[in-house]
């Protein structure tokens, strides 16, 4: 089977929009890079949320990452250096520090209330 996706990105960073074929399968990180497209991306092992994506239409398979909480994910999150291509996609990258603060910023917010700040001297 040697079925590929279109693949589109919407680049906000640098107000790019990509489209790619991509084989069905191969992660779209690594096929855009191999193209000579860059995306944003940090760690390469979904655990940080730099190359954080919005799914706008589409489906891929994020079943490898740990970065995104199953609610995030649920909301239409996506992160691209651990997902595989499944099907025809639409994607917009995403400022990184949003999506950390809509995954971590109430834990973090009440830890601090519950602890009190550890810079505060």
């Amino acid at each position: 089977m040697n079925k590929s996706h279109k693949i589109i990105v919407h680049n906000k960073q640098i107000n790019r929009t990509i489209s790619i074929e991509v084989p069905h399968g191969e992660y779209i990180l690594r096929y855009f890079e191999s193209q000579g497209e860059d995306l944003p991306f940090s760690c390469r092992n979904g655990c940080c949320t730099t190359c954080a994506v919005k799914v706008l239409s589409g489906d891929l398979d994020q079943s490898l990452g740990i970065g995104l909480s199953k609610e995030m994910q649920d909301k239409g999150y996506a992160l691209l250096c651990i997902a595989k291509a499944i099907g025809p996609l639409e994607v917009e990258t995403q400022d990184e520090d949003e999506v950390y603060e809509k995954q971590f910023g109430k834990f973090l917010s009440d830890m601090g209330t519950k602890a009190g700040n550890p810079f505060d001297i």
